[in-house]
C-alpha cells in the first residue's frame, strides 16, 4: 500500500493537484484580475425607466453617462490617486479599473432626464417618450 503513495525524488510526500481546486484558487484570490463589472437594475415605473448601477467608491467625475438613440451607457473609469502611491500597504484590494455597461431604452425621451450618485448607487431618470394623439380617421371608399 505504500508504492500508492506519490513520493517526489528526495523522498517528500507529493501533493495530489486536482485542476478544480486550481480554477477556484484562481477566483478566489483577491490578487485576481478580473474584469469588474457593476450591477445595473432597471425598472419601468411606467412613465419613465428608472436605472440604479452599484458602483462603490467612485465619484462623479469617475462616472460619465450618455443617451444615444435609446441606448443609455454608464461608463466608470476608476483611476488610484496619487495619495496611494507612496503609503506602506500591508494588503491594498482597492485597485483602478474601467467598466462600461449599457441598456436599450426604445421608448426613452432625452428631456427631461436626471441622474444622481449617493452612497454608492448611481439612479438614472429616463422619461418616456409620450406617444402623440393626432390621429386622423380615414374613410374607406
Amino acid at each position: 500500500m505504500a508504492s500508492m503513495i506519490p513520493y517526489n525524488r528526495y523522498g517528500r510526500l507529493v501533493r495530489q493537484v486536482d485542476p478544480f481546486d486550481l480554477i477556484d484558487e484562481f477566483f478566489n484570490s483577491p490578487q485576481a484580475e478580473l474584469p469588474r463589472a457593476f450591477p445595473l437594475d432597471v425598472e419601468d415605473t411606467g412613465d419613465a425607466y428608472v436605472v440604479s448601477a452599484h458602483v462603490p467608491g467612485v465619484t462623479r467625475d469617475d462616472v460619465d453617462v450618455e443617451l444615444n438613440d435609446g441606448k443609455l451607457c454608464i461608463s466608470v473609469d476608476k483611476k488610484e490617486t496619487s495619495e496611494d502611491e507612496g503609503k506602506n500597504w500591508i494588503q491594498k484590494e482597492t485597485r483602478s479599473y474601467q467598466a462600461t455597461r449599457a441598456v436599450f431604452l426604445k421608448d426613452a425621451s432625452t428631456t427631461g432626464l436626471n441622474a444622481k450618485l449617493a452612497d454608492g448607487v448611481l439612479t438614472v431618470n429616463v422619461p418616456k417618450q409620450q406617444e402623440k394623439e393626432n390621429v386622423t380617421k380615414i374613410a374607406i371608399d
